[in-house]
This record gives structure tokens, sequence and C-alpha cells, in this order.
């Protein structure tokens, strides 16, 4: 039987022509649906996570629990970042050390005036720089004055040591003489919002 035979459908195409159109309209239909589904995901994977948010936000640490000596690391920026509480010691041990050192008072660093001491902290019993070697990007690490460590010497009053080319940082981050880092310890703009509670990536001078 040709087209021309079959009963007509009210949208004036033949019955079988109406039948196959229907079937193509559900098709795409259906297929516009899943391409849909499969594209949420997908921008949403495109979408910066919590984590990229964060490393670009300032950081707010507890320190409260933060023992005499001790050093805790958080992340800013995706950089490592060091708390340490000095001890009455450990804040004496900065004094004298001038003739030693690249840039005693931080010159180089332009500080801002808050930090500009020589224990380049706003209170002297806390310290916070971001833990990277300024020659080659390492990792330091700290090195407790009388540890016997090989590489600092007998004496030797507490700070850190960079295993990677052996430049040496005093308890304030900066730099020794004669050694491959360029520059002291970075710092990072800081504040505190309490006695225990600190901001990281934010200075209080907005």
């Amino acid at each position: 039987m040709s087209s021309a035979a079959l009963p007509l459908e009210p949208t004036g195409l033949p019955a079988g022509d109406a039948e196959r159109r229907q079937w193509l309209i559900a098709t795409g239909v259906a297929g516009g649906a899943a391409a849909v589904a499969t594209a949420v995901p997908l921008v949403a994977s495109l979408a910066p996570s919590e984590r990229a948010k964060a490393q670009g936000a300032a950081v707010t640490v507890d320190i409260g629990d933060l023992a005499p000596g001790a050093l805790k690391t958080v992340e800013w920026r995706g950089k490592p970042v060091w708390i340490q509480r000095r001890t009455p010691e450990m804040v004496a041990a900065l004094q004298g050390q001038a003739a030693r050192l690249a840039d005693p008072d931080s010159a180089r660093d332009h500080l801002p005036p808050a930090l500009a001491n020589a224990g380049r902290s706003l209170r002297p019993e806390v310290f916070v720089a971001v833990g990277i070697c300024t020659h080659l990007g390492c990792s330091p690490t700290a090195v407790a004055a009388g540890s016997g460590h090989p590489s600092v010497g007998g004496d030797w009053h507490g700070g850190f040591f960079c295993p990677c080319h052996g430049s040496t940082f005093d308890l304030a981050g900066r730099v020794f003489k004669d050694k491959p880092a360029p520059s002291n310890l970075e710092i990072p703009p800081h504040r505190y919002l309490s006695e225990t509670r600190l901001v990281i990536g934010e200075d209080g001078s907005a």
C-alpha cells in the first residue's frame, strides 16, 4: 500500500510518518535531558573547590594549645606557615647575633612598623613565618639550641636549618651570612583576634 493510501492523522501526515515523528521527538527530549544531566556534574567539577578558594583566603588559627617552644604548621595560599611559641630563653637568644646575620634589621624585607623588631613579630613570644627557604624553596627544619646537630655548630642558639643547601636562620627567621639563601624567611601578614586566635592573611591595616 502506498503512503497516499494511508489514513491521515490530525497533523495531516500519513499515520506511519506521524508515528515516526513522535518517536524522533521523544528521543530528542530524552537525549537533551541526558545531556543536561551530564553537563551539571561537569560544570560543578570545573567550579573552584572549597580548598582552592580557601588557599587565597585568610586562615584563622587557635594557638591556645601551643606550648612554650612548640611549633605548629598551617597552610595559607598553598604555603606552610609556622607558628612558634618562643620561650623567654628563645627570645633572649635573638639579641647579640647581628654581626653573624646577613640582614639583622630586616631592611630588605620592607616589614610594617609593627614587625620591625629583632623578633620580627607582633608579640615577642609568638613567631609567624612562611616555612620555605628563600634559596630554592626547600623546607627548613627547626633545630633547637644544644641539639648537637653537626650542621649548625656548637654555638648555635636555636633556629632553622635547610638541609638542601645548608642555609641557616635564627629564631626570627633571619638568615646567617655566607649562606645560599639570599634573604630572611617571609613573614606573612597576620593579626590577633584575641589572646589565643590568630588570623594569617590579614594585617588589620585595611
